[in-house]
């Protein structure tokens, strides 16, 4: 079966994210619409995600050996295997939900500590050669990232390329790797009142299924 990813990246409980609320929103519309996807959840606050020392790595985005991580320290080794795991189980999945607010122009910190332990060399990039640019891996089949954010202001169009640096990492970051299909459900203006809150969540409702329909749930053909 095909999997989805549904990372979330708040500390609050779902009832009082507005981010996670719109996320669970959207992941039991897609699975109610694609029976056939089964679903992984992370929670990046309740989730470890290593933070990245330079004894887990033999080059740059290059993890070391499993027969080098064997000669650290039990923790050390730990720290390894957990970062190979959560790669692999990104690699695995064919769509990805990844619901965050907008904190400081950007998202949360766990965030970029989980696309750190994503993006390897030879598992989610390569280096064709020596000094060339690197590319992507993860073109091998259809993949699309949905990226939901939300926000106490509403962000006007113009100003979204400078005020939304956040989104626009991660969408930048996915291509590098080699995902270019990438959806954006912006939750904007959930205000400082319950009513903006509510308001501002049945809006982002109302673009789920259309945001659905553009997922490419078919196998891709390689040639």
């Amino acid at each position: 079966m095909k999997k989805l990813l549904y990372i979330t990246v708040n500390s609050k409980p779902e009832h009082l994210s507005v981010s996670k609320t719109v996320g669970r929103a959207f992941v039991s519309r897609f699975l109610e619409k694609n029976p056939d996807f089964n679903i992984e959840e992370l929670d990046l606050y309740k989730e470890h995600i290593p933070r990245l020392e330079y004894e887990y790595f033999e080059s740059r985005n290059c993890i070391v050996s499993e027969e080098t991580a064997r000669k650290l320290p039990e923790k050390e080794q730990q720290e390894v295997h957990k970062i190979v795991e959560l790669c692999d189980q990104f690699i695995a999945a064919d769509v990805y939900v990844i619901a965050a607010p907008m904190w400081s122009l950007s998202f949360p910190a766990p965030l970029k500590e989980y696309i750190d332990c994503i993006v390897q060399t030879n598992k989610t990039i390569t280096f064709p050669e020596k000094g060339e640019k690197p590319e992507g891996l993860l073109n091998d089949k259809s993949r699309t990232v949905v990226y939901i954010q939300s926000s106490g202001g509403n962000i006007p169009w113009m100003t979204r390329p400078i005020l939304n640096r956040g989104l626009n990492y991660v969408e930048d970051i996915m291509k590098f790797i080699g995902i270019n299909k990438f959806e954006r459900l912006l939750v904007d203006g959930t205000g400082t009142t319950e009513e903006d809150k509510r308001t501002a969540i049945e809006n982002a409702k109302e673009k789920i299924d259309g945001i659905i329909e553009k997922i490419d749930v078919k196998e891709k053909i390689l040639v």
